[in-house]
């Protein structure tokens, strides 16, 4: 099955607990068999604040996992914004709305000059159907090209780009997949140079390249350079259009500027792409998302047609999104990104040198990937072991990569250099438990 390992499997179901299992059997029956749980043991979340979430039995759990509260899970300042807001009006962008206006304002200055207009959607996934939208239609062609194991979404046309939900098979034909970048770039550029021009020579035509900035589903691979201004190069030098897609890496996450992108401008001049699409974290919770375009573009576009989307935009989300753009500025949240970052790499590199089982070490700000390997091939099975374990030790994490085999972390952006060192103590721990159920096949160090 496509997917992290780290999902519950109904085979497991008898190991719960009455009342756990009883709810799990009823979301079965109504949510179907296409919706997932998380660990070996799911768990009832009812309420979260700042960094920390607790279950239904009142149990406290550090979230090194959710990247959508990104300034902390129900932050006072987002609940206020939301609730004034619902207590006035809540309509769509049809109305003239001051509060949209000066929001969009805010939002574009944080942006190079060139991507000129914004358009709202709910989601991340509907922000990256809609760039595509206007990248076929701009460029008349149908091509585009992703990464080996993408995720862009959900909607029909974004799932037919995210070999992560449905495997290689699942993509459309008008779909190339290339390596995720390592290291330098280089063969990420070279591969999507060959692509370009394979699409290109198609009946499909070359439209796009989207790329997530920090390749993320990919295992988390930041690259080691500025590649992502000479990807940029190549897909214009083929007549395509480059879509940054900010879901995952932006609003500081990567503690470099509010934009993932960004992390790659070079002395030879600022990545720009054509279009940057939003979700996720935009609203801390709240569906609001969108596309951010050169002017031309959206000009050409609606050359075509309109576009209007009655939840996108609304009332509620823009006030949302508002404080969020204002709590990440007034709290200082992208410098303790980088901080807390830079703590938890090297504890993590540290932690390396006492479990052989931890490998390479990946990411930028408050978004890492580690490997868990035995020798140098992935280990999937310490993986779904460490994620449960820590699990059990209140700490919750996910994993990543086309091995599975990642441990992504990317918690909320107010995680604390004491959250920094609760996690390291909890994955060492996890780690041990790992080691001692592996043994003798996965022999490791000591422990620290």
């Amino acid at each position: 099955m496509p997917g992290p390992s780290t999902y519950f499997s109904n085979d497991r179901l008898d190991e719960l607990s009455a009342p756990t299992r009883l709810l799990v059997e009823r979301r079965n029956r109504s949510l179907g068999a296409a919706y997932r749980l998380f660990y070996d043991e799911p768990i009832e979340i009812v309420r979260g604040f700042g960094s920390k979430l607790w279950d239904a039995a009142g149990r406290e759990f550090l979230d090194v996992y959710n990247n959508v509260p990104s300034v902390g899970h129900s932050h006072p300042r987002v609940v206020e914004a939301i609730s004034r807001q619902a207590a006035l009006v809540n309509t769509n962008t049809r109305y003239l709305d001051r509060p949209l206006i000066d929001y969009s304002e805010d939002l574009l200055g944080t942006l190079p000059r060139a991507l000129a207009n914004v358009m709202y959607t709910c989601t991340g996934s509907e922000a990256n159907d809609l760039a595509l939208r206007i990248a076929t239609t701009v460029t008349g062609k149908r091509g585009v090209i992703v990464t080996r194991n993408a995720y862009h979404g959900v909607t029909t046309e974004t799932a037919a780009i995210s070999p992560s939900l449905g495997g290689g098979d699942s993509i459309a034909p008008w779909v190339r997949l290339v390596e995720a970048p390592t290291g330098d770039g280089v063969a990420f550029a070279d591969a999507v140079a060959i692509a370009a021009a394979d699409l290109g020579a198609s009946e499909h035509g070359f439209a796009a390249l989207i790329a997530d900035s920090i390749f993320a589903s990919d295992g988390v691979q930041p690259g080691s350079s500025a590649f992502l201004g000479r990807i940029s190069d190549i897909v214009h030098d083929a007549e395509g259009l480059y879509i940054a897609d900010e879901v995952q890496a932006g609003f500081g996450r990567l503690g470099h500027g509010l934009w993932g992108f960004t992390r790659h401008d070079s002395a030879l001049g600022a990545v720009v792409p054509d279009l940057v699409t939003v979700g996720k974290p935009m609203g801390n919770g709240m569906p609001i998302g969108g596309v951010v375009a050169r002017r031309e573009l959206v000009d050409a576009f609606a050359a075509h047609g309109r576009y209007f989307n009655t939840f996108g935009g609304t009332a509620v989300s823009i006030a949302a999104a508002q404080a969020v753009l204002d709590i990440l500025h007034d709290e200082g949240l992208i410098e303790n990104a980088r901080v807390v970052g830079e703590y938890l790499t090297a504890g993590l590199a540290m932690l390396a040198g006492f479990h052989e089982s931890l490998g390479e070490v990946r990411g930028a700000g408050l978004f890492l990937g580690v490997d868990l390997v035995h020798g140098e091939s992935p280990d999937e099975a310490t993986t779904l072991v460490v994620v449960n374990e820590l699990r059990r030790r209140g700490v919750l994490l996910g994993a990543s990569g086309a091995a599975r085999n990642t441990l992504k972390i990317r918690p909320p952006l107010c995680f604390s250099l004491a959250d920094a060192d609760r996690f390291l103590s909890e994955l060492d721990s996890a780690l041990r438990v790992a080691r001692h159920r592996a043994l003798p096949e996965h022999p490791a160090r000591n422990s620290m």
